[in-house]
């Protein structure tokens, strides 16, 4: 959503020496967007150069007209200065992970380097993480069922879809499609469909199906994606096709997109990436991210996001395989208290370079990572 100035309330505004760039602000150059109200400033907009030229130190506050003063400040490009800004959020996404199982070890995937144990989240427990999500159901886009698990392959899979239904939240199902069967396609139809579908099919050969992800499952995934592809089972439903961006990967592509054309499925092409150095295999920066200035991996990771794996642990991102960066344990906490508490709060300075990060936070070595 494009944000528009000239239509904010009057509002009042504090004295100018105390007002700063909203830090939260993801600046390019055909847009700015702001994490915390989900709003795009275009270039050429009342307001674009000049946030441009702050950010620079170019300008300070105290050097803009009134008027756009009040503006910026209304629509939340400025903000008045406080002790913890860190601990503002805006939950657009959820990733809840109920089991760590998968049935398949694909290469470009941590699974296949180090397995972890299994661990199941209770349904009682699940439903009191549902329910705390629910309060912020206003702004959630999507509570996808998944972290680096197989969502389809935990038995309950239907009964977490109705349980997110029946809180009025909107499931987000990422899955390779092995438990995505006819009967449980029709059952979810009965509840209304999913908010997102999207499945990862990364070639139409058998043999290197089995190779890549450990498991001789193509024949059951197509007869699966064979029933669904034209039943409205989501708004938006994909197929990821993942691989190293080489000839091979453009052919397997171009195979499933033929495939799948006239269907409700749209096809990607995209290119693995080294899950920030847990997967020897993919796209990474060439060199360690001396500035850090925010995330941009489907919206903020830190900003918007909240990763709870079957612990009950809420962790920094998705790359953060190894459970690196807990924040908080929903056994303990509730989940506004983790979101807004002082672990989180130090991540978000990190992340968007309010101060310092270590010399091994994952961010320095991740392709999301903003930087300048």
């Amino acid at each position: 959503m494009i944000e528009q100035l000239a239509e904010r309330p009057e509002t009042t505004v504090p004295a100018a020496d105390r007002l700063l760039l909203e830090p939260f602000l993801h600046f390019g150059a055909e847009r700015i967007y702001n994490t915390l109200t989900d709003l795009y400033l275009a270039s050429g907009a009342r307001g674009f150069r000049e946030l441009h030229a702050l950010r620079g130190g170019e300008l300070r506050p105290l050097e803009l007209p009134g008027e756009l003063l009040a503006e910026l400040y209304a629509g939340g490009w400025l903000i008045e200065s406080a002790p913890d800004l860190a601990g503002r959020f805006r939950l657009k996404y959820v990733s809840l992970e109920a089991s760590t199982v998968c049935n398949q070890a694909c290469y470009f995937c941590p699974v296949s380097v180090a397995r972890r144990e299994d661990h199941v989240m209770s349904m009682d427990f699940y439903e009191e993480i549902v329910a705390q999500i629910a309060v912020h159901r206003a702004t959630l886009e999507g509570v996808s069922m998944i972290h680096y698990n197989e969502p389809t392959a935990d038995k309950r899979f239907l009964d977490q879809v109705r349980l997110l239904k029946r809180y009025d939240l909107p499931p987000a199902v990422l899955t390779n499609a092995t438990g995505l069967t006819p009967a449980r396609v029709d059952a979810i139809l009965g509840m209304g469909g999913l908010r997102y579908l999207s499945i990862n099919l990364s070639t139409l050969d058998r043999e290197r199906y089995r190779g890549d992800r450990g498991g001789d499952h193509l024949p059951l995934v197509l007869r699966h994606l064979d029933y669904v592809k034209d039943k409205p089972l989501a708004p938006t439903m994909d197929i990821a096709v993942l691989g190293a961006g080489d000839a091979v990967h453009r052919k397997d592509f171009e195979e499933i997109r033929e495939r799948f054309a006239g269907t409700r499925f749209q096809v990607h092409f995209y290119e693995v990436m080294d899950r920030a150095g847990a997967v020897p295999i993919g796209l990474h920066p060439f060199e360690r991210h001396q500035r850090l200035c925010g995330c941009e991996q489907t919206g903020s990771r830190p900003v918007q996001w909240v990763h709870v794996n079957p612990l009950g642990q809420c962790v920094l991102c998705c790359q953060d395989y190894h459970d690196k960066y807990v924040v908080g344990d929903l056994h303990e906490e509730t989940l506004d208290a983790i979101l807004s508490g002082p672990r989180m709060s130090l991540l978000r300075r990190w992340v968007y370079g309010m101060e310092p990060a270590p010399e091994d936070f994952i961010c320095g070595h991740c392709i999301y990572a903003l930087t300048a």
